[in-house]
């Protein structure tokens, strides 16, 4: 035995069992998230389920998706006012998903499996996804045009009806955003360039027969800009009234028949009626929805393709920031820097920095970048937007550069440490040979030096895409209206809002209004960003090993 632990085995099958350990928690974490946030789209079944309270007049019937079920005493289900009988010390309870919250007030609530009757699942059950209050649970009764029935539930056909309908009424909400984000958007940019452009008379010594006319000129565009909208407003009129024309007529639980305009739904679906093949592919309709949609009922529906976009544009022009910097810095302070007592401090204020909380940055980043440097750049150059800011106000480019402020010591340290790990005679050699110190520095030292650089970038990548508490103060919002780049000139918007990831993860979990609704996507939305900044990284790792690979056989 005492020879065994002389040899050091012990100490490699603990660090082995450790690092195995290690590997279990991370996928076992990510596992996790990926059932409780992915596992949220696949298509559930839908009960129809019947309550005999024995005190009771009618039994209950409920409608709706199972989402979890729990055993707990039976005092505590007392508690609550549920009759439970005293010989019942343990009691079963589901927590179903019921939807139809402008119908009944409620989208989840739980129920003691005590007095239910055997569930069952009738394929006559619809899920109609709705663009406002959640999803709505029902029987069909009949489907009807400009108040007319057209189509009966008892009609074979009748489920591809309602899908013909709901298509051409999905068509028409395109044909209204490319209207709303095309010609009227074009419009309304233009009729604040000519506000602005006027305002710029009134601030600007213009002469009065140059103003006249510019004048003149303006109050032309801006008639000819209004009679235009009035055209397309007319034409947007009619598309809004066209989608109002079909409607399905639905029964709930209780009896009741309501009927939906078929221009609220985004899809309907039988999952009761579904096959192996239909769910898979309602499945994937789903989650690529989610990954490509914009969000809808305070983010606790649609998709989060503005918090991806958001989050990949800020790291982008966070690394551009940031990297340049960070490497020179570097290369100061090794290369050039007097090897001294005020360089040492520098060193260790360096160190420091990357010890910071993070919200010190975002409190830094507000007042120095947003209300300083944004306020200034405002004064000199958007005089004519004032009061209403410009670049002083948090922004994509602030958040960006407060990002960049954040990780600039892991760039620094990264890049000083491979500087330092090259080896002295690689220099001298070239020096013997006749090159200058900038020289080797730039065509020997620094392509040497360039896979520890990317290793900087990665940290640094890694610790942007996750961070959420300063840049809830200098530029992530809870909805941005558009994107950070688009077809409009000069087509990246630093001065935009933008949405992020990680702030929405925070915004769903903890200021959603509907808690039971947005914690699926609290999970699905994490999992994201984890294969996000995955993603990010491995292509960083990538061009590293070729870089190294590249200067190793270069070096040899």
């Amino acid at each position: 035995m005492k020879q065994w632990f002389k040899s050091g085995a012990p100490w490699i099958w603990l660090n082995g069992g450790a690092v195995a350990l290690s590997m279990i928690m991370v996928f076992g974490l990510i596992g996790l998230i990926a059932v409780r946030g992915f596992g949220h789209f696949w298509p559930s079944d839908v009960a129809y389920i019947e309550i005999n309270e024995p005190q009771a007049d009618a039994p209950q019937v409920l409608i709706g998706e199972l989402v979890r079920s729990q055993v707990i005493p039976a005092a505590v289900a007392r508690d609550s006012g549920e009759q439970v009988p005293e010989s019942v010390d343990l009691v079963t309870r589901h927590l179903l998903k019921l939807g139809n919250r402008d119908q009944t007030g409620q989208d989840f609530s739980w129920f003691l499996q005590l007095y239910m009757e055997p569930w069952e699942y009738p394929e006559n059950i619809y899920v109609i996804e709705r663009r406002e209050w959640g999803n709505f649970y029902g029987q069909p009764v009949a489907l009807l045009e400009n108040g007319d029935v057209v189509a009966t539930a008892e009609q074979a056909d009748f489920f591809d009806q309602v899908q013909t309908r709901i298509e051409r009424s999905l068509s028409i909400y395109d044909d209204i955003e490319d209207l709303e984000g095309g010609e009227i958007s074009d419009i309304n940019r233009t009729l604040e360039r000519l506000r602005l452009d006027e305002r710029g008379l009134a601030i600007r010594e213009v002469p009065e027969e140059v103003a006249s006319a510019e004048r003149d000129r303006i109050a032309a565009e801006r008639e000819s800009l209004n009679n235009s909208y009035g055209v397309i407003r007319q034409e947007l009129d009619a598309l809004y009234d066209s989608t109002r024309r079909d409607t399905l007529r639905m029964r709930i639980s209780d009896g009741r028949e309501v009927d939906i305009t078929l221009g609220t739904i985004v899809r309907v679906t039988a999952p009761n009626a579904m096959s192996g093949f239909d769910k898979p592919l309602q499945y994937v309709e789903r989650l690529w929805e989610f990954m490509t949609d914009e969000p809808r009922e305070a983010n606790t529906e649609g998709g989060i393709f503005p918090a991806i976009f958001g989050t990949v544009t800020m790291v982008f022009v966070m690394s551009i920031i940031v990297t340049p910097f960070g490497i020179l810095a570097a290369i100061y302070l090794r290369e050039y820097a007097k090897q001294g007592l005020m360089t040492r401090i520098i060193r260790i204020s360096v160190y420091n920095l990357a010890g910071v909380p993070s919200i010190v940055y975002g409190v830094f980043g507000l007042g120095f970048f947003v209300y300083f440097l944004g306020g200034s750049i405002d004064e000199m150059f958007y005089e004519t937007s004032l009061p209403t800011p410009t670049f002083g106000t948090p922004g994509l480019f602030w958040a960006s550069l407060t990002l960049a402020l954040l990780t600039l010591p892991i760039v620094i340290v990264s890049t000083e440490e491979g500087l330092s790990r090259i080896p002295s005679t690689i220099r001298q050699g070239s020096l013997a040979l006749g090159a200058t110190k900038s020289e080797t520095l730039w065509k020997v030292i620094v392509p040497l030096a360039t896979p520890a650089m990317m290793t900087g970038l990665i940290l640094a990548i890694a610790r942007a895409a996750g961070e959420v508490a300063p840049l809830m103060l200098v530029g992530v919002v809870k909805l941005a209206p558009s994107l950070p780049v688009d077809g409009e000139f000069p087509f990246i918007h630093l001065d935009r809002k933008i949405m992020h990831l990680g702030f929405h993860i925070y915004d769903v979990g903890f200021q959603s209004p509907n808690v039971e609704a947005a914690r699926p996507l609290v999970y699905a939305t994490a999992m994201v960003l984890v294969m996000l900044i995955v993603i990010l990284n491995l292509t960083a790792i990538s061009i590293r090993n070729r870089l190294r690979e590249k200067y190793r056989s270069a070096s040899d």
